[in-house]
């Protein structure tokens, strides 16, 4: 019989984000904060299995029957649309990946491997429908500047963004990795809000409210406090870069050659240039990209290396496409 898992020697797993707060399973059993293996990771695609996990509102993830599950899209349009997963499916689709992050993924200087610092961060194969292709289909009033979109979940988490993001690039994705998003990504369907910090890409997605100001919805109050004029900029994620092998936390057999490789990824587009330090930031070297870097995806990177066995510490430092850059995420060596 052929084997649906794989090879018991492959060991991979999430692990609870060490962010503080409660512990995960917290007294209630809610699992939240679940972090990818980054050091781990091929290529730029997270396996649907391995995908970060952040909070999910409420105690309990939705058990949405998609036959059920509606999107309505009201308030400053001319004709407000309520459709069902096979309307949407309906629809011509759009594929392309995109990384989503928690706001909360950063090096503290606490961390001992990338997975504690920055596993809150994934890349997957998105499929949907264009936000923008249904918000032409309702029609947009003239005051129409921001939008609300909102949740299923117990508690109605929703959050604001300049319908200028709306019209740009956002997808409204039933497709993770070739299948059906999975429940704890947001079963039946959820919102993408490609380079914008995790807490935008609402997950269960069910309303859409077109608006003429800024709205503080559960998800911004004491979280994220923004002036509206600055918000579309503030929401953005990274420039970013992390080394993934050799990771902290793991031993090197010797001395000698090793590829040492990464990942790098912004919010402001496509990654431009990488670079690796092999001494702690003293010299800085040009990395190699594996593949072609895509507008909000994660980028392989990797640069050749001869290892004198001597202890160092390696770094990694990016530049996006719009000259955004940012420096000194590496491990020990």
């Amino acid at each position: 019989m052929m084997c649906k898992l794989r090879s018991h020697f492959v060991t991979s797993v999430r692990i609870a984000h060490p962010m503080g707060g409660r512990p995960s399973p917290d007294a209630f059993g809610k699992v939240f904060h679940l972090a990818s293996p980054l050091q781990d990771s091929v290529g730029v695609i997270t396996p649907s299995s391995l995908h970060y996990v952040a909070t999910t509102r409420g105690s309990y993830i939705p058990d949405i029957d998609p036959k059920k599950h509606t999107l309505t899209i009201h308030g400053l349009v001319d004709q407000p649309l309520t459709l069902t997963m096979e309307d949407l499916k309906r629809l011509p689709s759009v594929t392309r990946l995109q990384f989503i992050e928690c706001a909360g993924n950063r090096h503290n200087g606490r961390q001992k491997t990338v997975q504690e610092s920055h596993g809150m961060t994934s890349c997957a194969e998105w499929t949907g429908v264009l936000l923008s292709t249904l918000l032409k289909e309702c029609g947009l009033k003239s005051s129409a500047t921001w939008f609300v979109a909102e949740g299923a979940e117990e508690v109605k988490g929703a959050s604001s963004m300049p319908i200028a993001k709306a019209m740009d690039d956002c997808l409204i994705a039933y497709g993770m990795n070739g299948e059906a998003v999975r429940p704890q990504n947001g079963f039946p369907l959820r919102l993408l809000a490609p380079g914008f910090e995790g807490i935008f890409n609402t997950k269960f997605l069910r309303r859409i409210k077109v608006v003429d100001r800024y709205y503080m919805n559960y998800n911004e109050f004491g979280h994220l406090d923004r002036d509206p004029k600055e918000a579309a900029l503030g929401f953005q994620i990274g420039p970013k870069s992390v080394i993934t092998y050799p990771s902290g936390g793991r031993q090197l057999p010797g001395r000698g050659f090793y590829e040492i490789r990464g990942l790098a990824w912004s919010g402001g587009g496509a990654v431009r240039t990488v670079e690796v330090s092999t001494d702690g930031g003293r010299k800085w070297n040009p990395a190699e990209f594996k593949g072609t870097p895509q507008r909000m995806a994660l980028t392989r990177f990797s640069y050749a290396w001869n290892w004198d066995g001597n202890e160092t510490e390696i770094l990694s430092r990016c530049t996006d496409e719009i000259g955004q850059h940012w420096a000194r995420s590496g491990c020990g060596g």
